[in-house]
């Protein structure tokens, strides 16, 4: 980014993704050279544009590829559907700003309050230190606001959270059941950063350089912005289907996720839920590492991560502390019209692609009963590891 573009006024902080850098620039045109009390300055926060490919490199002995092990693919209808696979480009922001006078470290007592449409704001600052915590605006393409922002407990920390889905066959299944267990919407995308005290100085010797250009004196700032919802791509391929199972009742759930997040800190909550997303049945898909043709069940499901971590600042899967089983639960749809939901475990899954990734179960309908009733059966399995079992559900 060419800050010299940019620069309009006194001040000016840029955020980007991908570690790359925030930059806050404090400038004062000479002469006078020093600063003044309540002079203007403009935030800039480009658009984010995150690309999964880097996101989810995990550094590990994963799978080279997440498009080798996605068989499910993604079309014109998933999209109209369900929306874009990857993360979406916010275009507005948030912004929080604390003012601490010369109290480094103190706690906040007073926040000033910013809402920017495009990614400029024009604003003024006092000499001495603030706190700066900034997130993207959310909005959702069908108007339904599941994300809750959380300010008035405390002024030193905002939380996020979502609420229960309402999604009726959910609600009958889930009503009574505990918290953990109870389907949750997904959250809308998030992204926040946080920055702790940044000084703005009266004397020019603090500032990193000066522009004769522009008459300007520059002070960089390191600040990232991370993502604070996690991807996930669900599939379960049915091997040896034969038209056996026919479809799906269009939605799934994922449990011992997170129900909140603290933007501040980036970590998830110790609530831990089950997240509702939908899901689309496909006949005669490819894997790509064997060529052979399966039906599939899959979908997109975003959540808050892992209870009780960042994992956005985790380095590897070793360092993942979940104290968490995570289970997907799908409701198939048989030839005979008769329905039976299915329980896997990906509790390993999850924690290695523990900031996102795809999660597969292969199923082999040849070992499977086929229910003589709807809702009276379950299944529950490890990838590649499957046992019969009867789950019953209260409704």
């Amino acid at each position: 980014m060419n800050i010299k573009n940019y620069m309009r006024a006194v001040m000016m902080v840029a955020i980007m993704l991908h570690i790359v850098p925030m930059t806050f620039v404090s400038c004062e045109r000479v002469p006078p050279l020093h600063l003044h009390r309540d002079r203007h300055i403009d935030i800039v926060m480009p658009i984010i544009n995150l690309d999964l490919d880097v996101y989810w490199d995990y550094y590990t002995n994963l799978e080279a590829d997440w498009r080798d092990q996605w068989t499910y693919g993604w079309d014109s209808i998933d999209n109209k559907l369900f929306g874009e696979l990857g993360y979406t480009p916010p275009t507005a922001f948030d912004i929080r700003r604390y003012y601490l006078a010369y109290n480094q470290w103190s706690a906040h007592t007073s926040v000033d309050n910013f809402h920017i449409k495009g990614n400029r704001l024009r604003t003024t600052y006092d000499f001495g230190y603030y706190d700066i915590l900034a997130w993207n605006d959310i909005k959702t393409p069908d108007g339904v606001q599941s994300i809750i922002i959380d300010e008035k407990s405390s002024l030193d920390s905002v939380v996020a959270y979502t609420n229960t889905s309402l999604a009726p066959a959910v609600n009958q299944a889930y009503a009574k059941a505990p918290a953990y267990l109870r389907a949750f919407y997904q959250p809308e995308e998030l992204f926040a950063g946080y920055e702790r005290n940044i000084y703005v100085s009266d004397n020019l010797d603090d500032y990193d350089y000066y522009d004769e250009e522009t008459n300007t004196y520059y002070k960089n700032l390191t600040m990232e912005l991370y993502p604070l919802t996690y991807i996930y791509l669900t599939q379960v391929r049915l091997h040896n289907n034969n038209g056996r199972i026919n479809g799906v009742d269009g939605e799934a759930n994922l449990s011992g996720m997170g129900r909140s997040v603290t933007l501040n800190s980036g970590i998830a909550g110790k609530d831990a839920i089950s997240v509702h997303y939908n899901i689309r049945f496909k006949r005669n898909c490819t894997i790509k590492s064997t060529g052979e043709k399966v039906d599939v069940a899959g979908g997109r499901c975003l959540t808050f991560g892992i209870p009780c971590q960042n994992s956005s600042r985790v380095s590897r899967a070793s360092d993942v502390m979940d104290e968490e089983r995570h289970f997907i639960d799908v409701n198939f749809i048989f030839y005979n019209g008769k329905d039976s939901t299915f329980v896997f475990d990906v509790t390993d899954q999850v924690r290695k692609h523990y900031k996102g990734g795809v999660l597969t179960i292969d199923l082999d309908v040849d070992s499977i009963k086929i229910p003589s009733t709807s809702g009276g059966s379950g299944f529950n399995a490890q990838v590649e590891d499957y046992e019969y079992k009867e789950f019953e559900f209260e409704l």
